[in-house]
């Protein structure tokens, strides 16, 4: 399904956009006749860069990284750009896209609440010459130029590897595992799924592990996750352990695991690498989290907005399959890394969560003993 870029550094992401100038006039060094210093002013002066959040609820990446590392990368190559959150609302994620596109965007990148939504927005805009780019998440059917993501299968196979490593370290036996899943509206829970299903099914099959209770969170929505956990638990009281799609259904489950003391018992993954999921593991109520090196991401994806709005045709060398609209999607996938206790501290090395967010009050003792610096 998936030809992707994998492993990549920031260099690395940042060479395999391979960026051609085909839609720019470009110019002859020392150039300096009238049409050069027409074709060098059109080039000072790139389209407007319109960029949709999904909200702010489902996880905290959105605001606190998604938004800030790409304004960075706007600002550093001198664009004008308009970022706004839709704030789980489709009509106002449809509104704000005809305001970007009236406004002058002649790029828009977006994180669809749906495919059905993101459909729309995308083929509105590619009618009317903007050129698109879905980021995060591929909406199926679309019809965007481009997708810059992770490898979202994988993330979903270091969850269920995860998951089966704290519960051998447990020497859980014949454990019955919940599944907490994402979205159904999101294609990246969808392949979270495959990946960790693809660890935990054979599991089940074999008899070594029991399949418990499975069901997808309308919207990512965190307190419907618990509400969803709770009747879980009640109806399965054994279960041993918690597949959560992310870090904020991860502390859903948490917080009704709490409540029957059983916290830091049953093992509980995560996704996103949040200050909370993180603060959860270093009390060891969470087992593990994938990190996904946002600015990576947002960079990535900065890189081919700009060369878009400078009127470039950006290549890339990667591609997904939408099997909905039946096409490859020019595509930049970047590799995600599974965090345990003991890697905290690489999260916090790499500028994505602050030592003083983390490391507060009760937690400055647990940072300490996991080496955060």
């Amino acid at each position: 399904m998936r030809k992707g870029i994998l492993g990549l550094t920031a260099a690395a992401a940042a060479l395999s956009l391979g960026i051609t100038a085909c839609g720019g006039d470009g110019g002859t060094g020392g150039d300096t006749s009238a049409s050069g210093s027409a074709s060098a002013s059109a080039e000072a002066k790139p389209g407007k860069i319109g960029v949709i959040l999904p909200d702010s609820k489902s996880s905290a990446r959105w605001e606190t990284a998604d938004r800030k590392y790409l304004q960075e990368a706007f600002e550093a190559a001198g664009v004008a750009y308009d970022i706004q959150n839709a704030q789980g609302d489709k009509t106002a994620f449809q509104t704000i896209a005809d305001q970007m596109i009236t406004n002058g965007a002649t790029v828009l990148v977006i994180v669809n609440l749906d495919s059905g939504t993101g459909k729309a927005v995308l083929d509105k805009a590619k009618s009317q010459g903007v050129a698109t780019i879905d980021y995060d998440r591929l909406t199926l059917g679309g019809s965007a130029s481009y997708y810059v993501s992770f490898d979202n299968v994988k993330v979903g196979t270091l969850q269920g590897e995860g998951l089966v490593k704290c519960l051998t370290d447990k020497k859980a036996e014949k454990p019955i595992v919940a599944e907490l899943n994402g979205s159904p509206t999101d294609n990246n829970a969808t392949l979270f799924k495959q990946g960790y299903d693809g660890v935990l099914q054979p599991k089940y099959d074999s008899g070594e592990y029991v399949k418990g209770p499975d069901q997808s969170v309308p919207d990512w929505d965190n307190a419907k996750g618990g509400q969803i956990f709770e009747q879980m638990l009640t109806s399965e009281p054994k279960i041993a352990g918690v597949l959560a799609a992310n870090d904020g259904l991860g502390n859903a489950a948490i917080t009704v695991l709490k409540k029957q003391k059983l916290n830091g018992k049953v093992p509980v993954t995560g996704q996103d690498a949040t200050v909370e999921g993180l603060q959860n593991i270093l009390a060891g109520d969470q087992c593990m989290t994938v990190y996904k090196a946002i600015k990576k991401e947002a960079d990535a994806t900065a890189e081919l907005a700009i060369a878009l709005a400078k009127g470039e045709k950006p290549t890339v060398s990667g591609s997904v399959k939408d099997p909905e609209g039946n096409r490859d999607v020019p595509s930049v996938l970047l590799d995600p890394q599974p965090i345990y206790f003991d890697s905290v501290k690489d999260v916090v090395a790499d500028g994505y969560v602050s030592k003083d967010d983390l490391c507060k009050g009760d937690f400055a003792e647990k940072c300490t003993e996991a080496g955060v610096q």
